[in-house]
């Protein structure tokens, strides 16, 4: 963090907070003092781990929620709006691959990448913007990828989850502009995370080929990235996408 970014009284909630991009996150967002809650949907083990390894645990909390689910999102937003406690930053990292080529695609693995990937974000984004709106300010910032503009073999249902990102962060920035809400989406290529932990090894050196700078990103490079996005300096950009991808 070169900037010197300051987060204190603002409050940010983070999905799929346990691991890789989520994680580099919260822990960039606690560093710059805010208050964090981190979202993950079942891995209470790796929650308990990120709270106790925290060097802010007192201002770290962690919820276990299914952003994919109505009713559980719903009543965690009213649990989280009956406490009183005002909510300034969400940033949309939860996502999961379910990769095959299309004419072999079950539709169940169809359906769960959108399921997580785009009607989470919809969720997660649409109990923000009161929260936000009543304080006049905000940030939301999802994760996308280039995949979105790019497809990839195999990957119509995750490439069709980041694009619907895309697209409703754009409608969502031009509702809530006036409010001093910002929208936007940050768009990785390879970084080095779990997500991409099961690629063969020839499919890596095929796809760091394919990447100018001849390398994977680091999850911090992202996550500086998301800091930016979410502080003042970034008030007038609202409504765009910044790919972090080494010029794929």
């Amino acid at each position: 963090m070169g900037i010197p970014f300051d987060f204190t009284g603002k409050r940010a909630l983070v999905t799929g907070a346990t691991r890789g991009i989520g994680r580099a996150v919260a822990e960039n967002l606690l560093a710059a003092g805010a208050d964090v809650i981190g979202i993950y949907a079942s891995n209470t083990e790796a929650a308990e781990k990120f709270k106790k390894e925290s060097p802010c645990p007192d201002r770290l909390q962690m919820h276990q929620c299914d952003v994919s689910d109505e009713k559980q999102v719903a009543a965690f937003y009213r649990k989280l709006e009956d406490s009183g406690e005002h909510l300034h930053i969400l940033v949309n990292c939860a996502g999961i691959r379910r990769d095959s080529v299309l004419a072999m695609m079950k539709p169940a693995n169809w359906q769960r990448v959108l399921d997580i990937n785009l009607t989470g974000t919809f969720l997660m984004s649409r109990g923000a913007v009161p929260l936000m709106m009543s304080s006049r300010f905000g940030r939301i910032i999802s994760i996308s990828s280039p995949v979105a503009r790019m497809g990839f073999a195999g990957q119509s249902n995750y490439a069709a989850s980041k694009a619907g990102q895309i697209a409703m962060s754009k409608s969502l920035a031009k509702e809530v502009g006036r409010k001093k809400i910002t929208v936007n989406c940050v768009a990785p290529g390879f970084i080095n995370t779990d997500f991409i932990a099961d690629l063969p090894e020839e499919q890596v050196k095929a796809y760091k080929k394919m990447v100018p700078m001849r390398r994977f990103g680091e999850v911090q490079e992202v996550a500086d990235a998301v800091l930016f996005l979410a502080s003042d300096y970034a008030a007038y950009i609202s409504g765009t996408v910044l790919e972090i991808a080494g010029g794929l």
